[in-house]
């Protein structure tokens, strides 16, 4: 991975106001930030960029964000890609799946900015 592709983030989540904070909030921390509203688009842009973390949401149309993380971690290149979990859905067996398909952390929603900050900072250099 390029050394500058480790500030880059991913955001996929389908409430375009959610991907609008956590751009605002990573942008002032200095991440250079991708949005997606979903797997599919998720998918096809990281065709295109390279990036060293993903945030993604669990519920979303076309692709659930547990779907997404399997299919991500097809691509060898973002086997060890960190990826962190915003939800309000946590239900133990979801948890358990998130983890199973490659989610290093599920963060709650509605979430602190602090504590997405924290969580970027231990997972993307």
């Amino acid at each position: 991975m390029k050394p500058d592709s480790r500030r880059k983030v991913l955001i996929v989540d389908d409430e375009r106001f959610v991907r609008q904070l956590v751009s605002l909030i990573l942008t002032n921390e200095g991440y250079v930030v991708l949005e997606a509203e979903n797997g599919n688009d998720a998918l096809t842009k990281l065709k295109d960029y390279e990036v060293g973390m993903v945030i993604t949401d669990l519920r979303m149309p076309q692709m659930n964000g547990i779907e997404f993380v399997r299919e991500l971690k097809k691509q060898p290149h973002y086997i060890s890609v960190p990826v962190v979990m915003i939800t309000s859905d946590f239900e133990g067996y979801r948890m358990d799946e998130a983890k199973k398909a490659g989610v290093h952390q599920c963060i709650p929603k509605p979430f602190i900015p602090q504590q997405l900050v924290n969580t970027v900072r231990k997972y993307a250099a």
